[in-house]
């Protein structure tokens, strides 16, 4: 059996001390999470940042650096996970538009209602890259090349 990581991304968007964050169903248990997801086949790792925004909370995502990557093993599953999180600016939401099926709903939470839901993060990752984030951790854009 060949072993290969996931390619994920997620995102961070604060607004007057307030994170974009959103509540999902995952295998019927309510979790929270930073907007994230899978990257795509023919897509830039900020490229699927910014779909996954948008496709989880209706919110444009102008991303401005890279706040961290992450790998992660789930010892309950036993995949690894290679994460990219990137931090910006978010518009919106639009009026309308759907969010995708497993999204509850988008939420603006301080970091203290986030660590309060820790039991319910969708991985330790959510935490991590948030404290990343306020220690002032950011790396260029340009660090990440696409061949």
């Amino acid at each position: 059996m060949t072993w290969k990581p996931r390619a994920t991304v997620a995102v961070i968007c604060e607004k007057n001390r307030h994170f974009l964050m959103v509540e999902e169903n995952v295998y019927g248990k309510t979790r929270f999470n930073q907007p994230a997801g899978h990257l795509e086949d023919r897509e830039s790792l900020v490229e699927a940042a910014r779909r996954e925004c948008l496709e989880e909370t209706a919110c444009r995502f102008k991303p401005q650096a890279l706040v961290g990557l992450y790998r992660w093993r789930n010892n309950e599953s036993g995949d690894t996970f290679l994460r990219a999180t990137f931090c910006g600016e978010c518009a919106g939401p639009e009026a309308g538009r759907a969010l995708d099926n497993d999204i509850i709903a988008a939420h603006w939470m301080t970091l203290d209602e986030i660590r309060a839901h820790q039991p319910e993060l969708r991985s330790p990752l959510v935490l991590r890259s948030l404290e990343d984030y306020i220690a002032g951790k950011r790396y260029p854009l340009e660090l990440l090349v696409d061949v």
